[in-house]
């Protein structure tokens, strides 16, 4: 036995040196290069996997209102936190990886998901203030500015060339750069940022749904039976007939931590928009008593960015004895959903 595992790593070694030219020079160079960079691409992956932090919301207002010597006017946080996530998505570590079509990036699995996570936030954001802050009523006119931008980031995640995805965003930025210098302007300002409790309900309702989605996904890592199937599968006409249940409806493992890191960059751009919106929609949020929702909120959106000790995403069953991420994520989006509908009815209130 020990024989044929020495004729083994024997053969194996011949291979490697068949490969790499013999004992040439030329060939054993080749070989040390496509090592090194298989090891630089493994350091640099664990590098551009690293989530960004966490950034203080008024202390960049108060910063970016000193750079441009402006007044932190109504809408002012809120477009300033909405460029700076923009510009994370783009700018953090490894840059914007979804459309890499070279290692590491090409390798890496759960920071494209998280960028998704944020750009689907970034995009209903961007269109809720086209469509809604920035106008007074229906008929009003929409903004130059954002009617550029609102589109830009709709464009393809996953474009590399012509024109390349961080190319088409960058544009939007600069867009949202220009709307935020027109809206804070001392002498004659040509944008309009309403900060009216209608305006913000009706993003509010869309956010609901998304959050509702993401719950779902999440919930469905230790399967559940499918409601549309169980209430297909009812006898309206016997009541006391046994229920049955539908089809188990399970996220596949290998989609697990897609899901999770997807969801953890949802909550990491909701998290900084809605510190943001407590700045500027202070006072409506206060005249209709929804202070406090909005301050739930963001307590359920800062657990969604605690520090993961485990280096996989665990997928335990519900009362196994190992953890389940997905499970403890959905638990603090539930939450927050439902603090997002207790003030999207304070709102609407009269």
């Amino acid at each position: 036995m020990s024989g044929k595992i020495r004729q083994y790593f024997s053969d194996r070694k011949d291979d490697v040196r068949d490969f790499s030219g013999g004992s040439g020079v030329v060939g054993k160079f080749i070989l040390a290069v496509v090592v090194v960079y298989f090891l630089v691409a493994l350091v640099l992956g664990m590098i551009w996997s690293g989530e960004p932090d966490v950034f203080s919301v008024r202390d960049h207002t108060r910063k970016t209102a000193d750079e441009m010597q402006r007044e932190p006017v109504t809408g002012f946080a809120t477009i300033v936190t909405t460029i700076r996530v923009a510009e994370t998505l783009l700018d953090k570590s490894g840059g914007y990886i979804s459309n890499d079509i070279a290692p590491p990036g090409l390798w890496l699995d759960n920071m494209p998901n998280w960028e998704y996570g944020v750009l689907v936030q970034l995009r209903d954001f961007s269109r809720a203030m086209r469509k809604d802050i920035s106008r007074s009523q229906s008929q009003s006119a929409e903004d130059p500015d954002l009617i550029i931008a609102e589109p830009q980031f709709h464009f393809d995640s996953g474009s590399w060339a012509i024109p390349s995805t961080e190319a088409e965003y960058r544009r939007g930025i600069e867009a949202l750069h220009s709307y935020l210098d027109r809206l804070s302007h001392p002498d004659q300002p040509s944008a309009q940022f309403f900060a009216r409790a209608d305006n913000l309900a009706n993003w509010l309702a869309d956010l609901e749904t998304r959050l509702g989605s993401l719950s779902r996904t999440l919930g469905e890592s230790v399967g559940k039976a499918s409601v549309s199937d169980s209430v297909s599968n009812i006898d309206p006409d016997d009541p006391l007939s046994e229920d049955v249940t539908g089809e188990e409806v399970k996220t596949p493992w290998t989609k697990i931590d897609d899901v999770f890191y997807e969801a953890r960059g949802s909550a990491w751009a909701l998290l900084h928009i809605f510190r943001a919106i407590e700045v500027d929609f202070r006072k409506v949020l206060s005249d209709k008593n929804a202070l406090s929702s909005a301050k739930q909120i963001i307590i359920e959106l800062e657990g969604t960015q605690g520090d993961m000790w485990s280096p996989v995403i665990l997928n335990g069953s519900g009362y196994g004895v190992l953890a389940n991420h997905s499970l403890t994520m959905a638990a603090y989006l539930s939450r927050a959903s439902a603090a997002i509908s207790d003030m999207r009815d304070l709102l609407t209130r009269g």
